[in-house]
């Protein structure tokens, strides 16, 4: 059995760096050490501990990655040597601010569904930056690295959580009782509940209800039997469009696995069909009987 290949790809700033050794430029070279000096110096008194080998060390390795994140966004496939011809005209530390701005913007979005005060709070963000800054950019210069992908891996995710919070966040100010104002969201069950409470038919939007009208609801379906794929349709035509891939997939769902709509035309108890809604609802349920 023959031994697998391993590819060697070390970060963007190694490979351009190393370009010097075939197009040797003295000026160029160290003007480049002087800026990487200066960024490693701003990063460590920033980031890390400035007065430790070690801070130091680390605020390297954050160096090494900011500024290869940076090139690669601004030059995707290009060569090595279009690498360094960058940083000789732009600089290095362009090339670090672009990368920063990636994990910056990558850390205001939502990592999940559930959002609480602390996602709005200045000292949850600056920590929650720094984290990402450390996951994604600490980088050894003489080892593989794969900081880009890792990237755009997380930043997919975070788009797609970013629609789903969009999207609860936009039923919750026309839930059709009144606007929802609360400061925690919990995006899946306010899209949970209008998915299930839109199969009544009319076109009403429920992001938050109790079970009074859970009731009402359920022994309405029982008795008028409405057609489940017209009262999507009618929640569909009154969502805007940016939000219909979201909506669409929660409905394919709920269409196959809902243990709600698929008990609810039965005569499975109340009090279990409640219990089921609180399971797809959770904290967006109001579960005291008014």
């Amino acid at each position: 059995m023959l031994p697998a290949l391993v590819i060697e790809r070390l970060p963007r700033l190694t490979r351009a760096i190393q370009q010097l050794a075939s197009h040797p430029d003295d000026d160029a070279a160290y003007a480049l050490a002087d800026e990487l000096t200066g960024i490693t110096a701003m990063v460590a008194e920033k980031f890390t501990n400035d007065r430790t080998a070690e801070g130091i060390q680390k605020a390297l390795l954050l160096t090494v990655g900011g500024v290869s994140l940076g090139l690669e966004h601004a030059l995707g496939e290009d060569t090595d040597l279009a690498a360094l011809e960058y940083l000789i005209e732009h600089g290095a530390e362009h090339a670090f601010q672009q990368g920063f701005r990636l994990v910056k913007e990558l850390s205001a979005m939502p990592q999940d569904a559930l959002v609480g005060e602390y996602d709005t709070d200045p000292l949850y963000a600056a920590r929650r930056l720094r984290d990402l800054f450390v996951e994604l950019c600490q980088t050894d210069p003489n080892q593989n690295w794969n900081g880009m992908e890792r990237y755009q891996v997380m930043l997919k995710q975070r788009k797609e959580v970013q629609a789903v919070v969009r999207f609860a966040s936009w039923l919750r100010r026309h839930n059709s009782e009144g606007v929802v104002t609360d400061t925690d969201l919990n995006a899946e069950g306010v899209i949970a509940l209008a998915v299930i409470f839109a199969v009544e038919g009319g076109g009403r939007i429920v992001a938050r209800t109790g079970q009074k009208e859970f009731e009402r609801f359920v022994k309405a379906v029982r008795k008028n039997k409405p057609d489940f794929e017209q009262g999507w349709a009618a929640l569909l035509a009154v969502v805007p469009v940016q939000h219909h891939p979201v909506l669409i997939e929660r409905i394919d769902n709920y269409r196959r696995s809902c243990s709600v709509l698929q008990n609810i035309t039965g005569r499975t108890a109340m009090k279990t069909l409640f219990a089921e809604l609180e399971n797809y609802a959770g904290s967006e349920l109001d579960a005291d009987y008014a």
